[in-house]
């Protein structure tokens, strides 16, 4: 019974890619044994306790080389924070590498005390794990944050041939940079993908003016410190964006209910949700060096009344005046918008598009505005002379 899964993969920095062409991938007992130079990408703590931890054949995991089915995991958005996407790449291996008959597997990051280490690669258990990582985020509470992690461990090493391709967060410099790398070692038919995704980048990003981009992709991996999420005033959150925040964080959907109750949110006044809480923080495998961590916030933007509505063009105009006219007091400073209303609120990018522009244009703080996703937006429509009026 064949499972399909998208394959393995290894997280490591740029400067370990020649040695790893050369000699394969390492187990951090070799790394060690082989005095290889090598620049980490784990925590020195994280790498500590898998020492401790043994397989069903009493080896420290510190003997394995561990792989990934999901790359885009939790620890994949520390190591980002920390050492930056330009400096990442990301393995495949061929998927024969499942075929062998002394790795292990395990149901979640080997090094939570709720993790079974000691898996075979049955259909079972390839079928459970491969449902597990096929996921495009998690929370800070569920068990989706460890299960993501699922990891492959391979006694000693894998060889380079095994490796399938290169992945890199970027084109330009870096992916020229990767090209060298691979062209000078004999493992020259490797190829090398440019994949966003993996990496928590938009897929395609441009600047209006100094402030204010434009993006496609997840806004929710946004870097900025206020999110807008578009809602209505009856407090349901059901669909899209929405009914996203609802899952993920539990505590903004709880603050929306009251603040509706309240009428504190209304069509022509959004509500901004101070929470103490650092995205960075919630998505990263453990708690990031950086103590100053800053928090992330929500800004509530009701472009309709009752959830079975469409978004209305002039409660979106009322919202962003609003917050033009607010965003310093609150003390905003930095802003990621969706496309308000379009897509499931019925609106289309011509319509929203120029007023969020013009609005952002008019703010003196970064502002990075998502294109919809339902739909597609003409060439014609993303540039600065459609988008931002009067500026």
């Amino acid at each position: 019974m064949a499972i399909k899964m998208q394959g393995l993969y290894y997280i490591t920095h740029i400067d370990n890619l020649p040695s790893i062409l050369e000699l394969g991938i390492l187990s951090h007992q070799l790394i060690e044994a082989q005095n290889v130079s090598y620049k980490a990408v784990y925590d020195a703590n994280i790498v500590s306790n898998r020492s401790r931890i043994m397989t069903p054949d009493q080896k420290s995991l510190w003997t394995y080389a561990n792989f990934y089915f999901q790359p885009r995991n939790p620890m994949m958005f520390r190591v980002l924070r920390e050492v930056g996407p330009q400096n990442i790449v990301v393995l495949k291996l061929r998927r024969s590498v499942l075929e062998r008959d002394d790795i292990w597997l395990t149901d979640g990051n080997a090094a939570h005390s709720k993790t079974q280490v000691g898996l075979k690669p049955t259909p079972e258990v390839l079928k459970k794990i491969a449902r597990e990582t096929d996921k495009a985020y998690w929370t800070e509470t569920d068990d989706a944050k460890r299960s993501i992690m699922a990891e492959c461990l391979v006694p000693n090493l894998v060889e380079a041939a095994h490796i399938e391709c290169v992945y890199i967060s970027r084109n330009g410099d870096f992916l020229n940079k990767v090209h060298k790398v691979v062209s000078q070692s004999d493992l020259k038919s490797i190829n090398v993908v440019v994949e966003p995704d993996f990496f928590f980048q938009p897929s395609a990003q441009w600047r209006l003016t100094s402030l204010v981009s434009l993006a496609q992709g997840d806004m929710f991996f946004s870097r900025m410190q206020t999110l807008t999420i578009s809602v209505n005033t009856k407090g349901v959150m059901g669909k899209g964006l929405a009914s996203r925040t609802r899952y993920q964080f539990p505590d903004v959907y709880v603050r929306y209910e009251d603040v509706c109750r309240s009428k504190e949110i209304t069509t022509k006044t959004p509500f901004l949700y101070k929470r103490s809480k650092s995205l960075m923080t919630e998505m990263s495998d453990q708690a990031l060096n950086d103590q100053n961590e800053p928090e992330t916030w929500f800004l509530l933007f009701a472009t309709k009344e009752h959830w079975k509505e469409n978004s209305k063009l002039e409660y979106i105009v009322d919202g962003m005046n609003w917050l033009l006219e607010n965003y310093q007091q609150l003390g905003i400073t930095s802003l990621a918008l969706p496309a308000l209303g379009c897509g499931l609120g019925g609106l289309t990018w011509a319509e929203v598009g120029p007023i969020l522009c013009s609005v952002a244009n008019k703010m003196k703080i970064p502002v990075c505005i998502y294109l919809p996703s339902e739909m597609a937006v003409p060439p014609e429509q993303v540039q600065k002379d459609f988008l931002i009026q009067g500026g």
